[in-house]
């Protein structure tokens, strides 16, 4: 049930994304660094119950997920810490609180949820640590929300 849940949870985030026809990731290295962010009032009540995510037009949901190319040309799910922040562009920044969803398949979704402004771009800024021995590396990337009325 989680795992089928786990991949609605993927796809809507798929679907609601305003990019849904491009790729929104960042290649690091040997790691792919996949991004969405949506209004959380348009996940379904089943996915936002299951989450403990609180439904609300003026909320959105960041959702991180990072995989590893194989030697063989495949991906596995990595296992990293993501740390960042989002903000307004002509504002200060606030920290995103991340929780770790795994689903059954190995699946490792990293999700935070923050608060928006209607037609505001907003940055977000990652670090992302694949390598406890290593620095993160950044990623970063602008994206505008709408609230419905």
């Amino acid at each position: 049930m989680r795992t089928t849940i786990l991949a609605g949870f993927g796809l809507a985030m798929w679907l609601l994304s305003p990019l849904a026809s491009a790729q929104q990731y960042e290649q690091v290295g040997d790691y792919q660094v996949h991004y969405s962010a949506v209004n959380t009032s348009f996940l379904s009540d089943e996915v936002a119950e299951a989450y403990g995510i609180q439904r609300s037009r003026g909320h959105a949901l960041l959702n991180v997920s990072v995989v590893e190319e194989q030697d063989d040309g495949t991906t596995q799910p990595a296992n990293v810490a993501v740390s960042g922040s989002v903000g307004p562009l002509s504002g200060s920044q606030s920290a995103l609180a991340f929780r770790n969803v795994r689903g059954d398949d190995d699946t490792r979704v990293q999700i935070a949820t923050f608060r928006i402004q209607d037609d505001e771009p907003m940055r977000f800024d990652l670090d992302v640590t694949y390598d406890r021995n290593r620095d993160p590396q950044r990623v970063s990337f602008i994206q505008r929300f709408y609230i419905e009325r």
